[in-house]
Formats: C-alpha cells, sequence, structure tokens
C-alpha cells in the first residue's frame, strides 16, 4: 500500500474511457447483477448502469490488489493499530461478532437493564443525547424500524441550540422519561449542555433513577450524578461514527426490544463474513468502492448522490455524509505526506426518493455536472403495496433517465444528455437484520477506499480545531 498513481493499474485506468458506453446495457460492460451466495446476505448490486466495461472492472480489481485490500482487511480484524495516527485498533466488527468476553459482557449488561426497563413500565418515554456518531447512527436505525412495534417512544437531541432540546421535552412526562446520556469522555460540551438542561427540567426527581450513561469515564458520570451501575460502556478502538454496534445502540433496544438489536448486530456480522470471504469479484463492498473510486478518480466526479427510495431510510444520507466524509475526507496520506496528485473522499449528499426529485434531480439531469448515484430501493415494504410499486417503479424510472437520457431535435431544454452512471442496491425488506448488513456494507466500502487512497480513514482531526477555538471564545 502506498500512493495508488505508482501502481500498474491505476496507470492503465488513466488511459481508460467508458464514453463508448451509450446507455445502461451495452453487451462491454460489466455483468449487471451481483446476488451474493450466502443465503443470509439480502441485499444484491445492481451494476447494469455503471457505465464501467468488463476491462476497466479488471484493472479496478487489480488496483485493489496492488493495494494489498486484502491484507488491509486481514489487519483489521487481527486488531492490528491501523488507525496509525492514535495508535488504535479499529474493532467495530468486533461488536457484532459475539467473540470477545468484554463486548459479551456490556450485551448481557444492556440487555438486563432493557428487560427491566419494559417490565417496570416506569418510562414512556426515552430520550437520548448526544452529538455527532454518537446520535446519528441509533437515531437512523429508529427511524428506518418505526414501522415495528415500539416498546416506548424514542427522542433524539443533538444540537446545542436550546431550540432542540426544549422543543422534544415540551410534551414529555418528567416523571415518564428515561434520559440516555451518550459520550465517550462525558465531556462534550454539546452533550454535557444539553445533560444539564435535561437534569434541570427533571426537577426533584432522582437522576439516578431518570438517566443512564454511555460513557468510558466512569468518575465524570458518577461527578454528574448518574449511577455508574447504569453507566454502560464501550472503548477506544470504537469510532464515533461506527459505535451503534456498541452500547451507543441502546436506544435502539429500548425502543424495539433486545432482541430487534441483537438480530440488527447479527446482520451485519453477516455482512462482515461475506466481506472478508468472498473473492473480490462478487463482493458487495469492494465493488461499490470500486464504483466510487473510477468516478472520483478516473472520471473526475466529486459528488456522490445516496438517494433511498423509501422513506423509512431517509436519514440514511445524513449518516452516510459523516460516516463517509468524516472518514475519507483527508489531504494527508499514510506516510504523513500531502496528498496532491489524486483525490480522496467525495461530497455525499441525497435524499429520499421521491421527494430528492423534486428537489435537485433537475441538477443531476442537466446540470453541468455529473454525479454518480446510488440507488437503494426495497424489495417487500411493510406498507401498501400500490405506494411502493410506484415508489420502485419511480427509482427504476429514475436510473434509466441517467443512463440514456432523451434526445430533444428542437429544443435543447428538454435535452438530457444521459451517460450518467449509478448502481442499484436493493434490500429484501427492512428488518433489522437487512438494515445492519446495508449499514456494515459502507462501513467496509468506505474502509476499502480509504486503503485505496493510503489514508487513515479513522481519525477525525479536522472535527477538533472549530471545537478548541469554540472553547476559547
Amino acid at each position: 500500500m502506498g500512493n495508488p498513481t505508482q501502481t500498474d493499474a491505476w496507470k492503465r485506468l488513466s488511459g481508460m474511457s467508458s464514453s463508448d458506453l451509450i446507455g445502461g446495457s451495452l453487451s462491454n460492460q460489466a455483468d449487471p447483477l451481483v446476488k451474493p451466495k450466502d443465503d443470509d446476505i439480502f441485499v444484491f448490486l445492481d451494476l447494469s448502469k455503471s457505465f464501467i466495461s468488463n476491462e476497466i472492472w479488471t484493472e479496478l480489481l487489480n488496483l485493489a490488489h496492488e493495494q494489498n485490500v486484502e491484507q488491509w482487511r486481514d489487519k483489521m480484524v487481527a486488531g492490528e493499530p491501523i488507525n496509525h495516527t492514535e495508535n488504535r485498533a479499529v474493532g467495530h466488527i468486533w461488536l457484532r461478532g459475539g467473540e470477545r468476553d468484554d463486548v459479551q459482557n456490556v450485551l448481557n449488561q444492556m440487555k438486563s437493564f432493557v428487560e427491566k426497563t419494559h417490565d417496570s413500565q416506569k418510562f414512556t418515554d426515552v430520550v437520548h443525547i448526544g452529538i455527532g456518531g454518537s446520535d446519528l447512527g441509533p437515531r437512523l436505525i429508529c427511524d428506518a424500524l418505526k414501522h415495528l412495534p415500539q416498546k416506548m417512544n424514542v427522542h433524539f437531541v443533538a444540537n446545542v441550540d436550546a431550540a432542540d432540546i426544549t422543543e422534544t421535552l415540551k410534551p414529555l412526562n418528567p416523571a415518564k422519561t428515561l434520559f440516555v446520556i451518550a459520550s465517550k469522555t462525558f465531556t462534550t460540551i454539546e452533550t454535557m449542555m444539553n445533560a444539564s438542561y435535561a437534569k434541570t427540567w427533571l426537577g426533584d426527581l432522582p437522576i439516578a433513577d431518570h438517566m443512564i450513561a454511555l460513557s468510558m469515564n466512569a468518575d465524570a458520570v458518577a461527578e454528574f450524578g448518574i449511577d455508574t451501575d447504569n453507566m454502560f460502556p464501550f472503548w477506544d478502538w470504537v469510532g464515533g461514527r461506527f459505535s451503534m454496534w456498541s452500547s451507543i445502540g441502546m436506544p435502539i433496544a429500548l425502543a424495539y426490544g433486545f432482541d430487534a438489536f441483537q438480530e440488527f448486530l447479527n446482520g451485519a456480522k453477516a455482512m462482515d463474513d461475506h466481506f472478508m470471504s468472498t473473492d473480490l469479484d462478487q463482493n458487495l463492498p469492494i465493488l461499490l468502492a470500486l464504483f466510487g473510486i473510477w468516478n472520483r478518480n478516473f472520471m473526475k466526479r466529486s459528488a456522490l448522490a445516496v438517494l433511498p427510495y423509501a422513506q423509512n431510510l431517509s436519514l440514511l444520507s445524513n449518516f452516510l455524509q459523516q460516516l463517509d466524509m468524516e472518514s475519507n475526507g483527508k489531504s494527508v496520506d499514510r506516510d504523513g505526506e500531502f496528498i496532491t496528485d489524486y483525490e480522496t473522499g467525495p461530497v455525499v449528499f441525497g435524499q429520499a426518493g421521491t421527494n430528492g426529485q423534486h428537489a435537485f434531480h433537475q441538477w443531476l439531469h442537466q446540470g453541468t455536472n455529473i454525479v454518480p448515484c446510488e440507488f437503494i430501493t426495497i424489495e417487500n415494504s411493510p406498507y401498501d403495496d400500490q405506494h411502493h410499486d410506484i415508489l420502485n417503479k419511480n427509482a427504476k424510472a429514475q436510473a434509466q433517465a441517467f443512463a440514456d437520457g432523451f434526445e430533444s431535435l428542437n429544443d435543447k431544454h428538454r435535452h438530457y444528455n444521459g451517460n450518467r452512471p449509478s448502481v442499484t442496491l436493493g434490500l429484501k425488506d427492512i428488518s433489522p437484520s437487512t438494515i445492519g448488513q446495508l449499514i456494515a456494507l459502507y462501513e467496509h466500502k468506505i474502509f476499502i477506499q480509504g486503503v485505496i487512497w493510503n489514508i487513515n480513514s479513522f481519525d477525525q482531526f479536522g472535527v477538533q480545531l472549530g471545537k478548541t477555538l469554540a472553547n476559547t471564545l
């Protein structure tokens, strides 16, 4: 692993073009559908509109080999400190494997607390207070599973703007509300300000009965007034944006039950196994990563649109924006040198279809920038079949329009150039297991892109400067 531009595959790819692939169905494109042979993987990948020929795919796979993606994958699993700038292992995959005693102990602690809380029926509402990775992940999953029966009403507060917590708490009864305070260090300014506000809002009610902590800092938790028996730890090898699999996932378990949370972990574990054991040319995270590498580095496209055609996944693009841009928004390589001869992570944005069609799809179809798109569709919806049929037809139509365009001979305003690449991730359903697989797939995709770009995807020093200046001010 080193500067990717020095590899033989990169040099060959630099001389290749997809300009001869017009439309989405030419015979020299990649095999259109990748459906894993694993019976427990409920995600497939449609590459038919990727505008990447088999010859280009071959060289992209060669690039992955030359950048040693398999070896780096093994290093992560083995616990080597691949987060070299902080000298830390990267162990979020350990959280869903059931193989480590420390992880299993916390899961057992979570299960006991969740079941006791549900049995007591003391609380009707849970308010999760965190920010960034301690907020976006569990918020996304709770929203994605909202079609399932809820055991408690779940709410999220993140912004330091008082409007967030004030408006969230307005309709709630303090006596019936449980607060979950999520901060690894228990010093995060936004989280601790909101936690202090919540403490005041509880009035004379005992803090120890109405607040729990997801943290590593027992002294700070105790000083705040929370019983450390109700502190659920996680570890420094869990980055914030990868932490929903840890105790940070507590609101998922409180909302839908611990069994649902365990199913979510099991789904991610199935994708981990697929990622670890499947050949690169059939490996979903690898193929999605290489689609991004081709567009970012060889087609010079600086953005990526993530378009979930599922209202339950309306927060997915927000979550992936952090997961991707905080991981791979880097300009210094693993050797400590500024990157000057290639680009790293793209701008990530999106919105649930069909809402996005009435917002920014005009720009995607006819703008001067070509933006690769990742569509996400659901095969079996828990909602009305007629609505779902129209939704999926819209997704299919958008992908076809991006690929084929429309030639208007008499009016250029109505002309669509087409030749705009996309892939589609198809999900069997919206279940804890399938959503777990989807999120794990994106985690591994982003890691592989970081390996190819020779950067560390697991630190986030760019987050710190503004926070430090804000503290000073």
